[in-house]
């Protein structure tokens, strides 16, 4: 737009001299402007494009990933605790085979006797008592020891999850997803529906936090073992 070659080397150029209503200082001071302008570009591009640099050059968020289920099923505190459960249950399922044994024979013992006697009238009624019992006692137990397995994992699921924040928080981690682990039977058609319906896709090794976080709830665990043994020293020496 400023470019109209003022330089006069050629007939063309003395022409344009010649009809130029401008004299030469105008257009000497027009070509200086020029000039600067040309010159002022560049150097806007450049601080344009450092300003875009230094916001492309910005941390962005971080994002990690974690098999809470891995951590359900390796962390020792947390299976001592369902293994404690297990145990409580075999224990009563024990109690109600013993019991429904004992049902059965006073089953059996009342075909033996005669209807409408006054000992069958007993015995029905103590049959009846047993079979009783042994429903309402299935029914407590079953849902003590379910509340209690449901507790364990709520309250160890509150603790992972402040585990995870933990670690999250110190190593500056904006965003942890849960995945799973574990390797795929494509002849099983549940999990291969498992497999397509992960909500991680691909992640690095490196953003794995599963083994980082079970060393914090190891080390939590060991920390409050101490704690208690060392209440314990200091009880028994008063």
């Amino acid at each position: 737009m400023f470019i109209e070659n003022p330089t006069p080397a050629s007939s063309t150029a003395g022409g344009r001299w010649k009809h130029s209503r401008r004299s030469p200082r105008q257009w000497l001071g027009r070509v200086a402007v020029a000039s600067a302008v040309l010159v002022l570009c560049p150097l806007t591009t450049v601080t344009v494009s450092a300003q875009q640099a230094q916001v492309t050059g910005s941390p962005g968020h971080r994002v990690a990933v974690i098999d809470v289920g891995h951590v359900f099923k390796n962390l020792p505190a947390i299976q001592a605790q369902i293994n404690k459960v297990k145990a409580e249950l075999e224990r009563h399922e024990a109690e109600i085979k013993q019991k429904r044994e004992e049902l059965n024979q006073a089953a059996m013992r009342l075909k033996s006797l005669k209807v409408g006697t006054p000992e069958y009238a007993r015995q029905e009624e103590h049959v009846a008592d047993l079979d009783s019992k042994l429903r309402l006692d299935m029914r407590r137990r079953h849902s003590d020891l379910g509340e209690a397995e449901a507790k364990i994992y709520y309250d160890n699921y509150q603790r992972i999850r402040a585990a995870v924040k933990a670690v999250a928080v110190h190593n500056h981690i904006n965003l942890v997803l849960r995945f799973n682990s574990n390797a795929v039977d494509p002849q099983n058609g549940e999990s291969a529906a498992r497999e397509i319906m992960r909500n991680v896709v691909y992640q690095d090794d490196a953003i794995n936090l599963t083994d980082t976080v079970m060393r914090y709830l190891e080390q939590q665990t060991d920390g409050k073992k101490v704690a208690t043994g060392n209440r314990a020293a200091i009880g028994t020496s008063r």
